[in-house]
């Protein structure tokens, strides 16, 4: 039976086990804190043994000390190891426990550099893990509202449509051919000055239409985007976020998805093939223009190269992968902007992150799409 006359609480030691005697109460907290810190064995964690038969009255301070003394997971198994305890002081223990899951201990335990380093690395991983688990949720809600909106073309956003279509691709067409056109005209000066100790620099056109048609011009497109459209999705959206506005369109009955992400996501799916198509024309021009300048190739027997010996399927090959890209870009940079908070901090943060992401994705599936179509034989 605990005693229940009043009395100072205290923190005793009998052969190697601690014991809490008395009233552990806010009057005693700076004393027993102090008892604490000189008998205590090690560190609160390596506290196993703690017992509880003869504590007095016991309120929320000295239920924050024994939670320190022996550890918050150790406490939340209090009713095993002191099983006598009333159900009460059973609920503030695992209540204080529960509140506390990272309290500091009294002493903090010295970690070694190696258990850092892997336990930042788990939390990478993980916070990895959460974020394409959360994409995945976002494209299957934007895959159904889709789904659901072309069942309604009355519900559709056309006029939202074109003007996104015009801020995400005709806005684009200028810096999207000058960046291909340069690549094209590097990859074939890369490729001549090559080929030229073998004799075979006219093999230059080939390399450069192989090149474009099926990886640079839709790369280099989607790449392109995924800088300057992923971030302005998400700045958009963060921004009204950020102002509440997506709650008014949801207290209005509205939805955003079909409000805010549908329109982006189906003006991305038409403006980025359109892109990639013009970037595999200026990337194929620039190398046409080393080699009329530079490799004595006339644009006649370029032409004729390209029509003699490149197949269509690598154009097919190319202009397949865009629709996939623009729809990642698109989700990725609406997602974004719904993960900001209500400052222009977390909305420069989310914006950086959408970036980084998209290009991320893009290549990642760029790359697996190229393995996959060699080993296909396409």
């Amino acid at each position: 039976m605990p005693h229940t006359a009043p009395r100072p609480g205290n923190l005793e030691q009998d052969a190697g086990r601690l014991r809490a005697t008395g009233d552990w109460t806010l009057p005693h907290h700076q004393r027993l804190r102090k008892a604490i810190g000189e008998k205590r064995p090690g560190h609160a964690t390596d506290v196993q043994d703690l017992d509880l038969e003869e504590l007095g009255e016991l309120d929320t301070s000295g239920a924050v000390l024994l939670v320190e003394l022996i550890g918050p997971e150790r406490m939340l198994e209090v009713a095993h190891w002191a099983p006598n305890q009333p159900a009460e002081r059973h609920a503030l223990l695992l209540a204080v426990a529960g509140a506390m899951p990272h309290a500091a201990p009294l002493s903090p335990r010295t970690r070694s550099p190696v258990l850092a380093a892997l336990g930042e690395i788990g939390r990478i991983i993980e916070n990895l893990a959460r974020q394409q688990i959360q994409l995945l949720g976002f494209i299957g809600l934007t895959l159904s509202s889709l789904g659901a909106l072309l069942l309604m073309p009355w519900r559709w956003r056309v006029t939202a449509l074109v003007s996104h279509i015009q801020q995400t691709g005709l806005n684009a067409i200028p810096i999207v051919a000058l960046l291909t056109f340069l690549v094209g005209a590097v990859v074939a000066f890369l490729g001549a000055t090559v080929l030229r100790d073998f004799g075979a620099t006219i093999f230059t056109v080939n390399l450069v239409a192989y090149s474009f048609l099926r990886e640079f011009g839709v790369l280099l497109a989607a790449i392109m985007l995924a800088g300057r459209t992923a971030s302005a999705f998400t700045a958009q959206i963060g921004s009204m976020k950020a102002n509440e506005e997506i709650d008014a369109l949801r207290a209005q009955g509205l939805s955003p998805m079909e409000l805010l992400v549908l329109p982006r996501v189906l003006a991305m799916m038409i403006s980025l093939p359109i892109l990639a198509f013009i970037g595999m024309l200026s990337g194929i021009a620039g190398g046409a223009m080393v080699c009329v300048l530079a490799l004595d190739i006339s644009l006649t027997q370029f032409l004729d190269i390209l029509q003699r010996d490149i197949p269509l399927r690598h154009l097919l090959v190319g202009l397949g992968k865009a629709p996939i890209f623009a729809f990642l870009i698109a989700v990725i940079g609406c997602l974004e902007g719904f993960k900001a908070s209500g400052s222009a901090q977390s909305v420069g943060e989310h914006t950086t992150s959408s970036v980084v992401q998209s290009i991320f994705m893009v290549i990642l599936i760029d790359a697996l799409a190229a393995m996959f179509f060699m080993e296909m034989g396409w």
